[in-house]
């Protein structure tokens, strides 16, 4: 989707200059920053409601924008990501602003507040990564087929919204260029959590001292909605806000629900 408001992009020079971390940027109001899911930024609904009321900064993950594909070669580790991700938000200078992640940017999002706990407003987290527990495996979402993708990400894998994310385009052309995209996306930020997506956060989570939301769908069949109590026990404060009917993609599959609960946590 296309932003109806004016969308720009932002190009940062990070980590001595080796990275141009791509931003895109839309919306009037304080600044609110969004860590997109391991498939990439998709422009939604969701963040188009956000910009009513906020800035939305919403980097690309290195290697996920398509002008430099090959930019995730020049990051080694989780550590730099978070020491990267810190210096661009510090030099697009927006003051104190809300951080929020979904899934993979979730856990960065956690990682960022962890490890920086008066840089942010306020947290929220959208179904993230970054916990393991043997009694509740995470889904390998990385090496499920594409055709798994539907049941693993929706509640309902043959709703609307699964079909507006996942049916590829009509033009051959495009939905192979769309395939290998998700692909090159899941392979980018897979480096980081390959093949257990468990480094440590648990041992971080107690730093965070940023009024935290965590939203998690009801019927999450990537991350047990029993991740949502640990997150909540390790980080003093948090709330935790269930969205009913919803997989792990709330905010696409359930926007309104979803928006609901965070409009109302950031106001």
């Amino acid at each position: 989707m296309t932003s109806t408001l004016d969308l720009t992009e932002k190009t940062v020079d990070v980590w001595g200059g080796e990275i141009q971390l791509r931003v895109k940027v839309t919306g009037q109001g304080p600044g609110l920053v969004y860590l997109h899911p391991a498939a990439g930024l998709a422009w939604d609904p969701f963040l188009e409601r956000l910009a009513q009321d906020f800035t939305v900064y919403a980097p690309e993950f290195p290697g996920t924008s398509p002008a430099d594909p090959y930019a995730v070669h020049k990051v080694d580790d989780l550590w730099q990501l978070v020491l990267m991700y810190e210096e661009a938000i510090r030099k697009l200078e927006i003051g104190t602003p809300v951080l929020m992640g979904q899934s993979f940017g979730g856990m960065l999002a956690a990682e960022l507040a962890a490890a920086y706990p008066d840089r942010f407003a306020k947290l929220v987290l959208l179904d993230p990564i970054g916990l393991w527990r043997d009694e509740h495996p995470v889904a390998n979402w990385i090496a499920a087929p594409p055709a798994a993708l539907p049941e693993l990400l929706f509640a309902d894998p043959e709703g609307d919204a699964a079909k507006a994310m996942l049916t590829p385009p009509e033009d051959p052309e495009e939905a192979i260029a769309a395939g290998a995209g998700l692909v090159w996306a899941l392979g980018c930020t897979g480096k980081f959590v390959w093949p257990i997506p468990d480094k440590g956060l648990e041992r971080r989570l107690h730093r965070i001292s940023a009024p935290t939301q965590i939203v998690w769908g009801e019927q999450d069949k990537l991350i047990p909605a029993a991740y949502a109590d640990e997150f909540a026990a390790r980080i003093t404060g948090s709330k935790v806000a269930i969205v009913p009917g919803a997989g792990h993609i709330p905010q696409v599959e359930a926007t309104d629900a979803t928006f609901a609960l965070v409009d109302g946590f950031l106001r």
